[in-house]
């Protein structure tokens, strides 16, 4: 690329810019146009799994089988879940790389497992150890079965063909009734991209704020991305909606911009206290 072009390039990303800003500072000033409840119940793309709209989340800041959630303790993290669930929250989401397993297995105790949503989250990459994690997550979730399992955290625009044998192993423990639905995380848009094109795909956990924070693109691109998985009918969690802290601040704006796109079947946000979780209840109740 010579200068001229590059200057090109930059002054039409520029523009870009200057209007998708424009566009979002009119979507912020809009009214929604219709009332929504953290506990509205919505279904999944094409999955028939029904659930809330808000999704618990136990990773904030999620690694190495810890995370702020995992921190509070068995007791601690599973009271907050259960504060939700009282209030008509459905939908546990966790991961083995959050160590939060315990902890909504504690959770699980007090509820009516068959109306809860459990998703969590592998890093595996081979058949083996897929197995290996459909057994231990099911032993330390105490369940039988495991709502939602995704390939965690892909970042490969390959991974689709590079990680197939995983991917049948899941297809396998579906029509044995040991899952209820199978799909990814991603974390680079290459990755993203492939998951929406892949129709072994059914659930996608999409990272999606309205200032790119912690995201795999600008806004705009991943948005365009959102509408193929929406198109082919996929279910699409959002997460990272309050830019991993970065829009601490800024969580009105931030819940309003995420239910403004019309794309999301759900979204998971963590709390670390039952203070903060009844917070977003309220905040998105009052979006509209």
């Amino acid at each position: 690329m010579n200068r001229r072009e590059f200057l090109t390039r930059a002054a039409v990303a520029a523009g870009a810019g200057v209007l998708a800003s424009k566009s979002l500072s009119a979507l912020m000033s809009a009214p929604l146009g219709q009332k929504f409840q953290a506990n509205d119940t919505v279904t999944l793309g094409k999955t028939g799994i029904k659930t809330s709209r808000l999704a618990m989340g136990t990773g904030t800041y999620g690694f190495g089988h810890t995370s702020q959630q995992s921190k509070l303790g068995v007791k601690g993290l599973s009271d907050i879940l259960l504060n939700g669930y009282d209030q008509g929250l459905r939908f546990f989401d966790s991961a083995d790389a959050y160590g939060s397993h315990p902890h909504v297995a504690e959770a699980l105790k007090s509820t009516q497992r068959d109306k809860v949503t459990v998703l969590t989250k592998s890093w595996s990459r081979d058949p083996d150890g897929i197995r290996a994690d459909l057994d231990r997550f099911r032993r330390e979730l105490k369940t039988d079965y495991i709502d939602i399992f995704l390939m965690h955290c892909l970042t490969d625009g390959d991974w689709t063909e590079r990680h197939k044998g995983a991917m049948d192993v899941l297809s396998e423990a579906k029509q044995k009734g040991i899952i209820r639905a199978h799909g990814c995380s991603c974390h680079s848009i290459e990755a993203l991209r492939a998951a929406a094109a892949s129709p072994w795909v059914e659930v996608d956990l999409v990272r999606i704020n309205p200032i790119g924070s912690h995201m795999d693109a600008d806004p705009a691109t991943v948005v365009s991305v959102i509408k193929q998985m929406k198109a082919s009918g996929k279910g699409i969690i959002g997460m990272k909606i309050l830019g991993q802290g970065d829009l601490r601040n800024r969580q009105d704006e931030a819940i309003k911009y995420a239910l403004s796109l019309g794309l999301l079947d759900a979204f998971t946000i963590g709390a670390e206290s039952r203070a903060e979780q009844n917070d977003l209840v309220r905040r998105i109740s009052a979006a509209a």
